[in-house]
């Protein structure tokens, strides 16, 4: 059988969105210490992005690990968010530069048009980036190309039809979201593996939610393999899937970090007995009270205050489900200032939302709910 694109790349990569900080700044030396702790290990793949951290992530990169390793041994992985400030197609397309002067990397060996879907999709064909970054392969300046994706698998495969030049997906998977009917993991897996593309797994951990799951869920686990942690069993789980790349862990500090190298080096995929406590796992969460929204956005499209409902929605149910208060707010920032939608608490009431929401709920008081706990 033809190996697939990534097959003997180790199945842990080096996430660097959330390093470890010293104030405002990337703390350097500790950021060392972790590259150093992935390479003696025989782990090569780190993932940047030209937003993350406000490009010091990309800057950090240069300083504690290409600096300081021969370039053939790591793979560098960056991103161009044609959505994200840019208003020419010249500053679109100048964010490559940009990457390629921070980190000082020569080339990249993954590159990604970053976080496709809902309305950001369309800046990247306004831009010209999917033929611009095509010419920068040809120059040798990218060796793979693909596209990190938050959206519906039905738009997925659209993607995929339209772009089959495009050689991977970075997708959003963990058990947690598998059969999360807003995040689509499993069908959105399903359609790259019927493109015939191998998938690089991010959010494994769901932002840090599953490396603190449910008491219940804590108890479950400990009892199959005690003294596992819980990121454990998100990574592993990941990890285990056909046609990984990698699975990226955005660790923040030496403790995620050995942890992660504890049972990635010498990684075993999970066993029957792993998989069936995943389902119960799974289950756990399921049984847990949240607000059904499946994201069909039928309640956005006529609403007179431009309200981010099925954002609210996600965002509470992370609070719901994993009793963490900052996860929600921040995932409430990014779906509502961050998408140029307004607030729960700018909801008039005037019901138009639920007229035609196909779950039947009770929008005006679940905004009314979210606010109360995203907001004050």
């Amino acid at each position: 059988m033809e190996r697939y694109l990534g097959e003997q790349i180790p199945k842990l990569g080096f996430g660097l969105m959330r390093l470890p900080m010293a104030g405002e700044e990337v703390d350097i030396e500790e950021t060392k210490q972790m590259v150093d702790a992935f390479m003696e290990k025989g782990f090569c793949y780190f993932d940047t992005a030209y937003g993350y951290l406000n490009g010091k992530s990309e800057e950090a990169v240069k300083t504690a690990l290409v600096d300081r390793y021969p370039r053939d041994q790591f793979l560098l992985a960056t991103k161009l968010p044609a959505w994200a400030g840019a208003k020419t197609k010249e500053e679109a397309q100048r964010m490559f530069d940009i990457s390629l002067e921070r980190t000082g990397a020569g080339y990249f060996d993954f590159y990604l048009l970053h976080n496709l879907g809902e309305k950001r999709t369309h800046f990247f064909d306004d831009y010209d980036i999917w033929n611009f970054l095509a010419r920068k392969k040809e120059e040798g300046l990218i060796r793979h190309l693909g596209f990190s994706f938050h959206d519906k698998a039905k738009l997925l495969d659209e993607l995929l039809t339209k772009h089959p030049e495009m050689e991977f997906v970075q997708l959003q998977i963990n058990y947690a979201d598998w059969e999360e009917p807003t995040i689509e993991s499993r069908k959105c897996y399903e359609v790259a593996r019927k493109h015939g593309k191998p998938v690089i797994i991010m959010e494994p951990v769901k932002g840090g939610n599953l490396a603190a799951p449910p008491q219940s869920v804590r108890e479950l686990f400990e009892k199959v393999n005690p003294g596992a942690s819980p990121s454990s069993w998100a990574i592993r789980y990941a990890a285990s899937l056909e046609g990984i790349i990698t699975v990226l862990s955005g660790m923040s500090n030496m403790q995620q970090m050995m942890d992660n190298l504890s049972y990635m080096e010498d990684f075993h995929p999970l066993n029957q007995e792993e998989k069936q406590t995943i389902v119960r796992a799974r289950g756990i969460l399921d049984s847990i009270p949240t607000v059904p929204c499946t994201a069909c956005a039928y309640c956005m499209k006529g609403c007179p205050q431009n309200i981010a409902i099925y954002g609210t929605f996600q965002s509470v149910n992370i609070y719901n489900l994993y009793d963490n208060l900052e996860a929600a707010r921040g995932k409430y920032a990014w779906h509502t200032e961050g998408q140029g939608f307004k607030k729960a608490s700018e909801c008039i009431g005037c019901g138009q939302c639920e007229e035609v929401c196909p779950q039947h709920i009770s929008i005006r008081k679940e905004l009314e709910r979210a606010a109360e706990v995203l907001e004050r």
